[in-house]
């Protein structure tokens, strides 16, 4: 999949050996997953990277979800980070099921990215591409899915010599859900 392409200023991939620093810091993800020409995606809080080579990464998916069936049908997902300028879409993004309505049709502001076989939300500032790394007794258990991460991007505004770097983007910056619609937003970088 070639996601940079579309529009090389607004993104530039990311070396998979450090695909993990899209993560490290905490941000809501917005999980996708398309399916027998269904896609959706859900907000998701708790996620995390767990390895370098391969990259791996951690989401936890409820049972309920209408996104877990396109995930556990199709053996893909993505992850899609957005940014401060998104927040009131990512709480609207999470009060609402796939089952009952098309959120890209529905919702004012999401739109996908025209690529085929990914679900990948316009306006983020980083994306994943994800293999989905079959473990049915964590699945089942802890609502806990794994993925191999396959392709990478983030926006070169806040993505700069492998790291994020926000100072003068406050819009762009990350989303850290805290409860009820609420998030805090990563700050300054201190060196040690």
């Amino acid at each position: 999949m070639n996601f940079a392409t579309a529009d090389r200023s607004a993104r530039v991939e990311v070396e998979l050996a450090k695909a993990y620093r899209l993560l490290n810091h905490g941000p809501t993800v917005l999980v996708g997953a398309r399916h027998g020409g269904v896609r959706n995606v859900m907000a998701a809080a708790w996620n995390m990277p767990l390895d370098f080579t391969p990259p791996k990464i951690a989401v936890v998916i409820d049972k309920s979800t209408f996104t877990r069936g396109l995930v556990e049908a199709s053996g893909r997902f993505t992850l899609s980070v957005p940014c401060r300028a998104q927040a009131a879409l990512v709480t609207r993004i999470g009060a609402c099921s796939g089952r009952e309505i098309d959120k890209a049709a529905t919702l004012d502001g999401l739109r996908y990215a025209d690529i085929p076989d990914a679900t990948l939300v316009e306006g983020c500032v980083a994306w994943l591409d994800c293999r989905l790394l079959p473990e049915p007794q964590l699945q089942q258990n802890y609502d806990l899915f794994l993925g191999e991460v396959t392709a990478a991007w983030a926006d070169p505004r806040v993505w700069r010599a492998g790291r994020w770097v926000f100072d003068g983007h406050d819009e762009l910056r990350t989303l850290h859900h805290v409860a009820g619609g609420n998030y805090f937003l990563p700050g300054a970088m201190v060196s040690g």
